[in-house]
């Protein structure tokens, strides 16, 4: 019996496509290893992007391909993720120890930004990402609520803030420094101001995204967040009604004007579904987040119920990515995530660490 040979291997490589980038694993540039031994076929895949869930998938699907290859007698193959680096808006350095940083925005208030942020960064840790939260919402911080996390962080160096942890995330908030009832009676150079020591003066350790809940607005904050903080995308959280499109719209200028990349769209109470009866209802209207991601050439990431359970879950401490890990509703926002970071993994990467300093000299 003839073997298989590394040409072979490498063809049907190229004909599986990974359904979560839509590319195959040779285009992609995911395998990373191919050694063949006689019979023996041995084939590394590396991901771009986290996605521990896809693992024994892609397993299954490269391993039944080369099977069926004549001449292939075992097959091992292995996968595994790595996340990298990307680049961000121009002149702005990356801050140590963050690979990429996504902000999630929404044009008004009371259209769930909040809750789809901390689900979406447990989504991304579920999958196997180092992650971390930072509530830059100053004036109303929701996260140690929705992370179940009481005290404040301990700072050993008397400068740097050690990050809470809840549900495996590295999080801080203005609101783990004041107490719960206390108003924020600051005016927009002191919010700014403490935005960026909660984001430079806390000490994150290795993480692969940061993921920012923004206040609703267009204001300074997210003038802040454009002139000095290194976002690598921004998710617009939306619902369906044209009111909130409106102001969604506005968030999408903004960032088009500060050169952030919109990595899309996630619409929040799409539908309703009555929980005695079933019926289902568009209270908010339809096809808003669709026609707007549209109109703007992104990508509409996807559409969530309105819930109770949702809501319940989140004041109670344990989002739903947590409390329900295998639920219908879960698996939305882990696509949403897993989209969001294939996004990331295709833009361009962070280079500025592979060129030398070059110092001119008079000799």
């Amino acid at each position: 019996m003839s073997s298989v040979t590394q040409a072979q291997v490498q063809s049907t490589l190229s004909t599986l496509i990974d359904q979560n980038t839509g590319k195959d694993f040779v285009a992609s540039r995911a395998v990373r290893q191919l050694q063949i031994e006689g019979n023996e076929v041995r084939v590394e895949i590396e991901l771009s992007y986290p996605g521990r869930s896809q693992f024994a998938p892609i397993q299954r699907q490269v391993e039944t391909a080369l099977r069926a290859l004549p001449g292939v007698g075992s097959v091992k193959v292995s996968v595994s993720s790595k996340v990298v680096a990307h680049a961000v808006q121009r002149g702005v350095k990356l801050i140590p120890n963050i690979k990429n940083i996504i902000a999630v925005a929404s044009g008004k208030g009371g259209v769930g930004k909040s809750t789809t942020a901390v689900n979406l960064a447990l989504a991304l840790a579920a999958e196997g990402a180092s992650v971390g939260m930072l509530d830059a919402d100053i004036y109303g911080p929701s996260q140690p609520t929705m992370l179940g996390i009481q005290g404040r962080p301990e700072s050993p160096d008397g400068k740097m803030l050690e990050p809470m942890e809840g549900h495996g995330l590295q999080a801080i908030s203005i609101g783990f420094l004041i107490d719960a009832d206390t108003p924020m009676v600051w005016r927009g150079p002191m919010v700014t101001q403490a935005l960026e020591q909660l984001l430079k003066d806390t000490h994150w350790r290795a993480l692969d995204y940061l993921i920012i809940d923004l206040p609703p607005g267009t204001g300074d904050i997210q003038l802040t967040l454009a002139q000095k903080v290194p976002v690598t995308g921004a998710v617009i959280v939306t619902t369906p009604q044209d009111i909130a499109l409106i102001d969604a719209r506005k968030g999408f200028k903004m960032f088009e004007k500060v050169g952030i990349p919109i990595l899309g769209v996630v619409e929040n109470m799409s539908t309703h579904i009555c929980s005695k009866c079933g019926h289902e209802e568009h209270i908010f209207g339809s096809g808003g987040a669709q026609r707007m991601a549209s109109d703007y050439g992104v990508e509409l990431l996807g559409s969530l119920p309105l819930d109770v359970a949702i809501r319940e879950q989140a004041d109670s401490g344990k989002p739903t990515v947590v409390a329900d890990p295998d639920g219908q509703v879960a698996a939305i926002y882990k696509s949403i995530a897993r989209r969001c970071a294939v996004k990331i993994a295709e833009s361009q990467k962070d280079l500025s660490g592979k060129f030398p300093n070059i110092v001119v000299q008079n000799t």
